[in-house]
C-alpha cells in the first residue's frame, strides 16, 4: 500500500456513522476505492437517496479525500446485503410501508405527504394505495390522467406532483362503487399491484396499507423486502392500543419498524392563542418507550393537513404551520431507512466474519459504479 493510500484509509476510518456509531470502514460501507491520476473513486454501500445522514456522510468522505490532496468521485452502489429482490420490483430501491392499527388516524394523509416530501428532496417516488376497501390517495394527491398500458399489458401509473400513483380507485367503475373483495381476492389485487404495474426505477415506493392487521399487510411483508414501516396513531388510548397490535404484527414478521408518527397531536387555537390537546397526549411516546422504537414526528391538527381530504401536500405550502413538521418527518423516515440499510451491510459483514486488517483501498476491485452522490 502506498503512503497516500494508507493516509486515505486512516482518514476514512475516522468517519463515524452518526446513527449507528461505528466507523464506515468497519461497517463495510466502503465497497472499494481506486486512485487514478489524482482522483479517488469510492463506491459506497448506500441505498437511501437524499437521506440527510447519508448526505452528511458523503460530505465527510469528500473532505477526507480532499485532506489528502485528492479529488473525490463518490458513487452509491448497493448490493445484495441490502435486500433487493430480483424477481419482484427489482428496480425499487426501498419499499416503505405506512400502517395504522385503526382507521381515522390520518394514515393516508401522512403517506401521501411523505411521498410528496421524499419527491421534493429529489428522489424518484411511487405511492401505492393498498387500502383496497377505502382507496383515498387520489383525493390527497389528485391525478388528472388515467393509468396507461404498456404493449406488455402492464399498467403505467399516472403522476401527481412528480409522484407515481397506483390505487384501487382507478380500477372501480364508479367512484362510489365499493370494492367487495374477500381475502383471496385481496391477495390477487396486491399481487397485481406488485407484479403488473410498470413503476420504473424508484428510490422509494411508499405503500399506504389498510388499517388493522389483515391480508394486505401480510401480503406485503411476505412478498417484498420491506425497508421499514412507519405506524401512524393519534394520542387517543384506543388508537394507541390498536397501534401496538400493528407494531407487533410487523415485529413478528421481522419487518423493521421505523417508528411511530403521532397525528392530530396538538391544536393551536388562533382565537385564544393557546395550545390544546383534544385527543389526549403522550400516546405515541408511550409506545415509543414501551417498544424502544423512535417517535418519528408529531403532526398538529390543522386545516391544511387533511381537513377536507383534498388539500395539496403541505410540503408544497410554504406558509403552512404543518409544513415544517412534515418535512422533518420525511427527513426522519429517510434517515431511519438509511440506518436500517447500513446496519444490514454491517450485519452481513459480521456473518461473513470480520477481517480487521482488510483494506478497502488495498482490496479495490474496480467494480462498476452506481449513481453519483
Amino acid at each position: 500500500m502506498t503512503e497516500i493510500e494508507a493516509e486515505l484509509e486512516t482518514r476514512l476510518r475516522e468517519i463515524e456513522d452518526p446513527l449507528v456509531g461505528e466507523d464506515i470502514v468497519t461497517m463495510g460501507l466502503i465497497n472499494d476505492v481506486s486512485i487514478d491520476d489524482g482522483t479517488a473513486s469510492i463506491s459506497l454501500a448506500f441505498n437511501t437517496p437524499f437521506a440527510p445522514a447519508e448526505l452528511e456522510l458523503g460530505n465527510a468522505i469528500r473532505e477526507a479525500v480532499q485532506d489528502v490532496d485528492l479529488d473525490p468521485d463518490l458513487y452509491a452502489e448497493a448490493g445484495e446485503a441490502q435486500g433487493f429482490d430480483e424477481e419482484v420490483m427489482p428496480n425499487v430501491r426501498n419499499v416503505v410501508a405506512v400502517a395504522s392499527g385503526k382507521g381515522g388516524v390520518g394514515k393516508t394523509t401522512v403517506a401521501a405527504n411523505l411521498a410528496a416530501g421524499l419527491e421534493q428532496m429529489g428522489a424518484r417516488v411511487g405511492l401505492l394505495d393498498a387500502d383496497i376497501h377505502g382507496p383515498n390517495v387520489p383525493r390527497v394527491l389528485p391525478v388528472e390522467e388515467e393509468p396507461g398500458v404498456t404493449p406488455q399489458e402492464k399498467i403505467v401509473p399516472p403522476t401527481s406532483d412528480g409522484v407515481k400513483i397506483m390505487s384501487m380507485d382507478f380500477l372501480v367503475g364508479e367512484k362510489d362503487d365499493p370494492a367487495i373483495l374477500r381475502g383471496p381476492m385481496v391477495n390477487n389485487v396486491m399481487t397485481h399491484f406488485f407484479e403488473n404495474v410498470e413503476w420504473g426505477s424508484l428510490d422509494y415506493l411508499v405503500v399506504d396499507l389498510p388499517p388493522g392487521t389483515g391480508d394486505a399487510s401480510l401480503d406485503l411483508v411476505q412478498t417484498l423486502p420491506v425497508a421499514g414501516v412507519a405506524i401512524v396513531t393519534t394520542p387517543q388510548q384506543m388508537a394507541v392500543d390498536d397501534a401496538r397490535k400493528g407494531l407487533r404484527l410487523f415485529e413478528k414478521h421481522e419487518t423493521p419498524v421505523l417508528g411511530i408518527v403521532e397525528n392530530m397531536s396538538l391544536y393551536h387555537c388562533p382565537s385564544c392563542e393557546e395550545t390544546h390537546d383534544p385527543f389526549g397526549r403522550g400516546g405515541a411516546r408511550e409506545i415509543s418507550d414501551s417498544y424502544d422504537v423512535e417517535l418519528l414526528g408529531q403532526i398538529p391538527i390543522h386545516e391544511d393537513f387533511g381537513a377536507d381530504g383534498t388539500t395539496d401536500p403541505v410540503v408544497k405550502l410554504g406558509d403552512s404551520p404543518v409544513r415544517e413538521p412534515m418535512v422533518e418527518l420525511a427527513d426522519s423516515i429517510a434517515d431511519r431507512i438509511g440506518e436500517v440499510n447500513r446496519r444490514k451491510v454491517a450485519d452481513m459483514l459480521d456473518l461473513g466474519g470480520r477481517e480487521e486488517d482488510k483494506s478497502p483501498v488495498e482490496e479495490s476491485t474496480g467494480s462498476e459504479t452506481g449513481p453519483k452522490l
